[in-house]
């Protein structure tokens, strides 16, 4: 379907990609991976004709649909939900309004029987297309992908400007799924969806017919999808076939393999130079010596990647804190709404945290997570009940508004030192290095950092703080499958107490000894890991 043969790219002095090849056959879901800045989004760009290529070819027909989710959302206003997706459908929606001309032609009393024959054979003509084109049901097919998104029934009607942007982002996507495209393009589509719509949109994806090429930090979302991983680094294109987890593995065999044979030229390299070197200044040997220069410039040198630095840290050790880390009876919170409307979050909450328990919590974008967890973090008060933390308890606590108070002035080590005032450089360094800060990286200004960025910044001041109880409201957004690992090492190697709200499915089997459901104005405890939760649930829905 698409060919990419031999393809180069450079973004001003930087070298994208040299003679780089792969192809999108029909039906194939390919995962697109790869360092931050190392081109993925301009790949999207290329296919869809947005960039030029500066050496190389792309082969695609001019027939071919395709649909390409980006992060980077158009204005949206004017339109409904509904209305905005299902006008993404522009041949529908065009074949639709010559349809409604025709009809109000054939209303007029007046129409001669000839005209009438003609008009109806032309309506009969758009009929067949626009049926053609599922336009009998592109309503029904637009609601139904909304409310798999989240967006329900009583909110098909909102004019698209009075969603926040995490909800436009979601319209942004539904856009392009009623599309139904023959090749589809998504960066991160993930993003801003809560654990049931990404379950959907997987589901969503597993029966789509045609092709997918994407982008996701979900290391589950890929590996229950992709079948091929196309992967951009070291200025290079390589192809593996196979999920994610396999990719790892085999990237890490692969990595092995090119060492050992640079090793081998590396001996063999030595030994030519130490000949040469040795019977230069003879004549009797100068035609085996000119022949052994004239092939060691023949040689394809074999480079091998840097090895990413890999630096392991030693969380403080905090104080013992009781055995009850937080209690909570009758908890209740009501929002008032900008329009003077009280919304129940959730009411008549009982719950307790023990020492070391790890807390998974939980529910659909809205049902009150983040509210529970500054209700406990102390940055709201609930409407009534009691909540208390246990003795000798120091809590830290991080939200996406952590991010709002870093000094973008400051660099990251002089934020993260002003935040940890009694630590040497050194301790501080060595934090920063076990979250991606490495060398030059530590001397960024934080005005410049990405969103994933400045969540480490954080993260790592939090996690270096001699804290007790951890409370993360969403600590994976923005971070790459890289950088979730290692956040997922330092929970993993946290002495104390956490309670996290996040989407990633793996991250969460990962860490979860208990579960913390916010459903329909209730929390719903489950005394098991995110397995178990997730086998009750589905016991439960049975």
């Amino acid at each position: 379907m698409i060919h990419l043969s031999n393809i180069s790219k450079q973004h001003g002095n930087k070298i994208l990609y040299k003679n780089g090849s792969f192809q999108i056959n029909s039906g194939e879901k390919i995962g697109l991976v790869g360092p931050n800045g190392a081109g993925k989004t301009t790949i999207f760009r290329v296919i869809t004709g947005e960039e030029g290529i500066d050496g190389g070819s792309i082969s695609k027909s001019d027939r071919t649909v395709i649909g390409y989710f980006s992060q980077n959302i158009e204005e949206m206003k004017g339109r409904s939900a509904l209305d905005e997706v299902k006008n993404a459908v522009g041949d529908i929606i065009s074949l639709q309004n010559q349809m409604q001309e025709y009809e109000t032609k054939l209303s007029d009393p007046d129409l001669d029987a000839d005209e009438m024959t003609r008009i109806l054979e032309k309506y009969g003509e758009l009929q067949a297309e626009f049926e053609r084109c599922g336009g009998y049901d592109l309503e029904s097919r637009a609601a139904e992908i909304l409310t798999g998104l989240g967006i329900g029934p009583e909110d098909y009607h909102r004019p698209t400007e009075s969603f926040s942007g995490g909800w436009k982002m979601r319209i942004a996507l539904a856009k392009i799924l009623v599309l139904n495209p023959e090749v589809l393009l998504m960066d991160e589509p993930t993003n801003h969806l809560d654990v049931e719509s990404i379950v959907w949109l997987e589901e969503w994806l597993v029966n789509f017919k045609g092709a997918i090429l994407m982008t996701s930090h979900d290391r589950d979302f890929m590996n229950r999808l992709v079948t091929k991983i196309v992967e951009i680094a070291n200025k290079t294109i390589t192809v593996y076939s196979g999920n994610y987890d396999f990719y790892e593995r085999e990237r890490d065999i692969r990595k092995e393999q090119l060492v050992a044979a640079a090793k081998r030229q590396e001996d063999m390299l030595a030994k030519e130079e130490e000949f040469i070197a040795r019977f230069a200044a003879r004549a009797s040997h100068a035609a085996q010596v000119q022949s052994r220069v004239k092939k060691l410039e023949k040689i394809d040198r074999i480079e091998v990647p840097p090895e990413e630095e890999t630096i392991k840290f030693e969380w403080p050790v905090p104080p013992r804190g009781g055995d009850e880390v937080v209690k909570f009876s009758n908890l209740s919170k009501i929002y008032k709404r900008d329009d003077g409307v009280e919304k129940l979050v959730f009411s008549g909450a009982n719950g307790l945290v023990k020492r070391l328990d790890r807390v998974a919590v939980v529910g659909v974008n809205g049902a009150g997570k983040s509210t529970l967890l500054k209700i406990i973090a102390g940055h709201t008060e609930p409407t009534s009940g009691v909540l208390q933390l246990g003795a000798s308890i120091s809590l830290g606590y991080f939200s996406q508004n952590s991010l709002d108070v870093l000094d973008p002035k400051s660099t990251v080590l002089e934020e993260v030192h002003s935040r940890i005032p009694n630590a040497g450089l050194g301790f501080v360094r060595s934090l920063l290095g076990a979250f991606k800060f490495s060398g030059e990286e530590a001397d960024k200004k934080i005005s410049i950092l990405s969103g994933g960025e400045k969540s480490r910044v954080v993260l790592a001041t939090i996690l270096a703080q001699p804290v007790n109880f951890l409370v993360l409201d969403e600590p994976t957004n923005h971070l790459d499958i890289k950088s979730r690992e290692v956040l997922l090492e330092a929970i993993k190697n946290f002495p104390g107490t956490v309670m996290i709200v996040s989407h990633d499915r793996h991250f969460l089997r990962e860490i979860t000894t208990r579960v913390f459901e916010v459903d329909k104005s209730h929390i719903n405890i489950y005394d098991g890991n995110y397995e178990y939760y997730t086998h009750k649930r589905k016991e439960l829905m049975a």
